[in-house]
């Protein structure tokens, strides 16, 4: 009987560990921080539409006004313009709801991209954003494509 209850006790104990580990990365972070991250990630799989802001179809902008409304924040709604807000910050200071801008070279504009940060590891910040092909997705910073298109990060967010 004894060895049933431990038994039981550890698997309890187990999973609830699992579950507070995996809940954890999006629960630990600011309330508004959250909620902008949350929005954003509803999104994701939504396919690339120019203009788009509804789950039809959505552009990088789109995504981005649309996630920071659902806290009643008003961003411009070109990123060119969304660079214009906000504290400008390293890309090795960026947290969570910051946002990354770049310049992609088959676009027009010095900056013409922008993208949400989603997590910040070690050695990875990974962000949600709208690309033409494969609509709402997260990429890496990792990855050359985006390493080499970026420009710069703001803060739209400031700590609670």
């Amino acid at each position: 009987m004894n060895k049933r209850l431990w038994l039981t006790g550890v698997i309890v104990c187990s999973l609830l560990y699992i579950t507070i580990k995996i809940n954890s990365k999006y629960r630990e972070l600011p309330v508004k921080q959250h909620q902008v991250i949350s929005k954003a990630l509803q999104y994701e799989g939504i396919p690339y539409k120019a203009g788009g802001t509804t789950s039809k179809g959505m552009d990088c902008s789109g995504l981005v006004q649309t996630s920071f409304k659902n806290i009643a924040i008003q961003l411009p709604r070109s990123s060119k313009a969304m660079s214009t807000e906000g504290e400008k910050v390293s890309i090795h200071e960026v947290v969570v709801g910051d946002l990354l801008f770049f310049n992609i070279d088959r676009l027009q504009g010095s900056i013409n991209h922008v993208g949400l940060v989603t997590s910040v590891n070690d050695n990875s910040v990974k962000f949600i954003h709208s690309t033409t092909k494969k609509g709402v997705i997260v990429s890496s910073m990792n990855e050359s494509y985006w390493s080499d298109a970026f420009v710069k990060a703001k803060r739209i967010l400031l700590s609670e």
